[in-house]
């Protein structure tokens, strides 16, 4: 009879650590008078470790009658073509990268060539491009895949039992990334190579994803204080364009969301939901009662 209690006793205890070690990213309880939703903070690649996802999230997608995402790019691949071809390629005829002084389209091809990208198949690709597929080859080298994120996981998850609603298009986000004047453009992709060359990209993602795989609040704490600290030309254009610029209308469409459904889940990229810019504390100024699960 001993044995057996101590055997039940360890397995309680085994299964709620492993609950505990499978907190990753943050996640917010959003509530008004009638209802909930539920704020998740995910990472845009991923491991095969990552899931199943904790419980509590877990649950919450599978009972919600509706997810909504940043953009569901599964959905639509046409779209997303399209959207690319607007924003993301020189018109026929202007010169990309091959217009460059020859000692800056040297290193950025010496850089492409590095992370596995031939240099003539993207001789087309807009600067903003051409920084966003460096970016994502050091992803890589940290072990992660951007077919694993945990935005398109929690799609597959819901599709055909949920609503899956967008808060955005992929027109829209790449428009965003294409409004910068392509002078601009370059100067960011010179400083993705000091990065790159430097070795703060990849040391900022790896921090990026060590906190998001231990739920680490202090981490994201510091992390936020970076960001709103970058006077940079990619510092500046991230926390006031690419975050700053889009929480407030992500945060004005889930506060409606709630009023009119109980039990929606929403995942938006971890960044979104740092600092005293984030969506958790833009709904909070809206009156509404936000509390961190983890």
């Amino acid at each position: 009879m001993r044995r057996s209690i101590i055997v039940v006793f360890l397995s309680l205890f085994l299964m709620a650590y492993q609950a505990l070690a499978a907190e990753r990213g943050a996640l917010f309880k959003v509530t008004n008078a009638q209802h909930t939703l539920y704020l998740y903070g995910t990472i845009h690649a991923g491991k095969p470790d990552y899931y199943p996802l904790e419980p509590r999230i877990g649950q919450a997608v599978a009972a919600a009658p509706t997810l909504v995402l940043e953009v569901d790019t599964a959905s639509n691949p046409d779209a997303v073509a399209a959207a690319f071809r607007e924003h993301g390629l020189f018109p026929a005829g202007r010169p990309g990268y091959a217009g460059l002084p020859a000692e800056r389209r040297k290193r950025l091809e010496a850089a492409m060539k590095r992370q596995g990208i031939d240099p003539a198949g993207v001789a087309q690709l807009k600067p903003w491009v051409l920084a966003t597929m460096l970016a994502v080859g050091d992803m890589v080298k940290l072990g992660v895949d951007p077919a694993l994120g945990v935005d398109l996981h929690l799609a597959s998850l819901a599709r055909g039992k949920s609503r899956i609603v967008e808060l955005e298009s992929v027109q829209y986000q790449a428009a965003l990334m294409n409004r910068l004047p392509i002078d601009i453009q370059w100067r960011l992709l010179e400083e993705t190579l000091d990065n790159m060359a430097s070795g703060r990209q990849l040391r900022e993602g790896r921090e990026l994803f060590d906190a998001y795989e231990r739920a680490d609040r202090k981490a994201f704490d510091a992390i936020a204080r970076r960001v709103e600290a970058d006077d940079s030309v990619s510092g500046k254009f991230m926390r006031e364009v690419v975050l700053f610029e889009r929480n407030g209308p992500m945060a004005d469409k889930l506060a409606a969301l709630l009023a009119r459904e109980n039990n929606a889940v929403a995942a938006v990229g971890l960044m979104h939901l740092l600092g005293k810019q984030g969506v958790p504390e833009l709904l909070r100024q809206r009156g509404l009662q936000v509390e961190r699960v983890y």
